[in-house]
């Protein structure tokens, strides 16, 4: 067909599998555009989606905006970005490039030339709600905080998974983000406690005490 087609996956960690999301693009592309294994070209990171500094997201623009690129095709919204601003400029830049954005799990497309109106403001309200349950979450987080910080545990114990003390203060600590992404996927079934212990470099004893104990500190 004599275009390339650029499926791209993300997942948090390490120990995340991207089978689904590839699975999830590939078939769409050859069922829904016609493309053969020839023209799919695959984009992986395994890193935060909170922002765009992801090195396979950084060479699929640098790709689409080269010309090397027709179509995009991700699993879900939260695959390319988790907030609305990061969208809206992906969108953009796909768009001035004459790239088309396919959104398998929502069934979006967003065109590179007119677009249907409807599919853009879902596109949009997806992104809203993305967000909006970041921002929540970080205000339960901070809620959490400071309740444990009043705490007798607080003072006389260990900081938790992901934080240190600080003057005093509880603190996030640099891999608190990858200590959440973790202890979510924990407490959703979708890993074990010991490949999050592994992953954490913790005992499982201690996973088991952040999600059951400690959910406040970590958003859910």
């Amino acid at each position: 067909m004599g275009m390339t087609i650029a499926c791209y996956v993300r997942v948090s960690t390490a120990k995340q599998n991207l089978d689904r999301q590839l699975t999830s693009t590939k078939e769409y592309a050859e069922d829904q555009l016609g493309a053969s294994l020839a023209d799919i070209e695959v984009y992986r990171d395994k890193s935060s989606g909170t922002n765009t500094s992801r090195d396979d997201y950084q060479r699929l623009m640098d790709d689409a905006e080269a010309g090397e690129v027709d179509i995009v095709v991700a699993h879900e919204v939260s695959r390319v970005a988790r907030s609305i601003s990061d969208l809206e400029r992906t969108a953009e830049r796909l768009r001035e490039a004459g790239v088309e954005l396919h959104i398998v799990s929502e069934g979006l497309v967003i065109g590179a030339d007119e677009e249907d109106p409807y599919q853009r403001a879902l596109f949009q309200l997806l992104g809203v709600f993305g967000e909006l349950e970041a921002n929540i979450k970080r205000q339960n987080i901070r809620e959490g905080i400071a309740a444990r910080q009043e705490s007798d545990e607080y003072r006389h114990g260990p900081a938790p998974l992901g934080f240190e003390k600080r003057d005093g203060r509880l603190i996030e600590s640099a891999d608190y983000d990858r200590v959440c992404t973790v202890l979510d996927m924990v407490a959703r079934d979708e890993m074990s406690q010991r490949k999050a212990a592994e992953e954490l470099d913790s005992s499982r004893r201690t996973i088991r005490r952040a999600v059951k104990e400690r959910g406040e500190l970590y958003g859910f």
